[in-house]
C-alpha cells in the first residue's frame, strides 16, 4: 500500500478503531453508575462522551509509546500494509468480543494486532518495550485494581459502620457522578492516545513527518472519534460489568470507580504505559465485591472475562497476520 490514498485509508481505519473502542469501552466508566441508578443511561452516555473528549486532550505520552515503542514498520510499500493489517485485526477482535458481551481490552487488541502484522512482515518487534510497557502493566494493573478495590472498600465500610444505609446510599449515589466522570476522563486519557500513536506511526511510515510528535489535528480527530463511539454506548458489556460480575450498590460503585480512575491517571502520567481501562475497572469491581463475601462475586463470569483477556493478544495478532499475508498477496 502506497500513496496518499493508502495513508488516508489507514487514518480513516484508525478513527473507526477509536470509534469501536469508545463504543466497546463506554461501559467501563458508566456501567456501575447506571446500574445503581445514580445516572440515567442517556445522561451517563453524554457525560462519558464529554469526559472522554476532555481526557483525550490532556497528554500524548502514551501515543509516543505506541508509535515508536512496540514495532518498527518495514521500509517501502509494506509499511502502511502493516499498520492497515494491525488495525483490521484489532477492530475484528473488538467486534467479536462486543458481540459476545465480553469486556476485553481494546488496547491489547491493538498491540496484539501490531505485533501480529509486524511478525508476518518479518519486521522488528520491540519485545523488551512490550514487556515493560504492555505485559507487566497488563498483569500489574488488574492486580492493583483488585487489591486496592478490596482495601478501599474495607476502609469505606469501617467508616460507614454507624451510618444509616439508606442515607449513605443516597449520598454515594451523588458521589458516583463524580467518580464516573473521573473514570471516563481516565478512559479518554488512556485510550485516545493509542489511536494517535497509530496515526503518527503511519505518518512517519509514509514520509509525511520525521518525528513521533502528535499533530493537533490528530489529537482532535482521535478524541472526536472516541467520544462519538462512547456516546453510541455498549449495552451488552455494560450489563456484564454492572450486574453479572457483582450486583453493585452506590458505595461499592463509587469505590470501584475511584480506585480504577486513580490507577489510570498514575499509569498515564507517571509510567506512560497503555493499560486497559477494562481490566482495571473489572478487577476493581471484583475487589469491592469480595468484601461482602467471596461467593458474592460471580467468579464463573469473572473466569470468562479473564479468558477473554488472555485470548485478546494472540487472537488479534493472528487476525492481523492473516490480513497482512492476504494484502501482501493481492498488492
Amino acid at each position: 500500500m502506497t500513496g496518499t490514498a493508502a495513508l488516508v485509508t489507514v487514518i480513516v481505519l484508525t478513527l473507526v478503531f477509536d470509534y469501536t473502542n469508545g463504543f466497546h469501552d463506554a461501559a467501563n466508566a458508566i456501567a456501575s453508575a447506571v446500574s445503581t441508578r445514580a445516572l440515567t443511561l442517556r445522561a451517563a452516555l453524554v457525560l462519558a462522551a464529554v469526559m472522554n473528549l476532555a481526557g483525550a486532550l490532556l497528554s500524548t505520552g502514551i501515543a509516543a509509546t505506541v508509535a515508536k515503542g512496540i514495532i518498527d514498520v518495514p521500509a517501502g510499500p509494506d509499511a502502511l500494509t502493516v499498520v492497515f493489517a494491525a488495525l483490521l485485526g484489532a477492530i475484528t477482535w473488538n467486534l467479536i468480543t462486543w458481540y459476545f458481551g465480553l469486556p476485553s481490552s481494546s488496547s491489547h487488541s491493538l498491540i496484539g494486532g501490531m505485533v501480529g502484522a509486524a511478525l508476518a512482515a518479518a519486521s522488528t518487534v520491540h519485545w523488551a518495550g512490550i514487556a515493560e510497557k504492555v505485559l507487566i502493566p497488563m498483569v500489574a494493573s488488574p492486580l492493583l485494581g483488585l487489591g486496592l478495590g478490596y482495601l478501599a472498600m474495607v476502609a469505606a465500610l469501617w467508616l460507614l459502620r454507624r451510618a444509616n444505609p439508606h442515607r449513605s446510599g443516597r449520598v454515594f449515589r451523588r458521589f458516583q457522578i463524580v467518580s464516573a466522570s473521573a473514570l471516563a476522563l481516565g478512559h479518554g486519557l488512556q485510550d485516545a492516545q493509542k489511536g494517535m500513536g497509530v496515526i503518527v506511526l503511519a505518518l512517519v511510515a509514509a514520509g509525511e513527518q520525521s518525528t513521533f510528535s502528535v499533530p493537533l489535528w490528530v489529537t482532535l480527530a482521535c478524541a472526536g472519534a472516541l467520544s462519538l463511539g462512547t456516546y453510541s454506548g455498549g449495552l451488552r458489556i455494560m450489563r456484564t460489568l454492572g450486574r453479572r460480575v457483582f450486583p453493585l450498590d452506590p458505595p461499592h460503585g463509587f469505590v470501584a470507580e475511584s480506585v480504577a480512575s486513580s490507577v489510570l491517571y498514575v499509569t498515564a502520567f507517571a509510567v506512560k504505559a497503555p493499560i486497559s481501562t477494562t481490566h482495571v475497572i473489572t478487577a476493581a469491581i471484583m475487589g469491592v465485591g469480595a468484601t461482602r463475601r467471596l461467593s458474592a462475586v460471580r467468579w464463573g463470569i469473572a473466569r470468562d472475562i479473564v479468558l477473554g483477556w488472555v485470548l485478546t493478544f494472540p487472537a488479534a495478532a493472528a487476525v492481523a497476520a492473516a490480513v497482512y499475508l492476504v494484502a501482501d498477496l493481492i498488492t
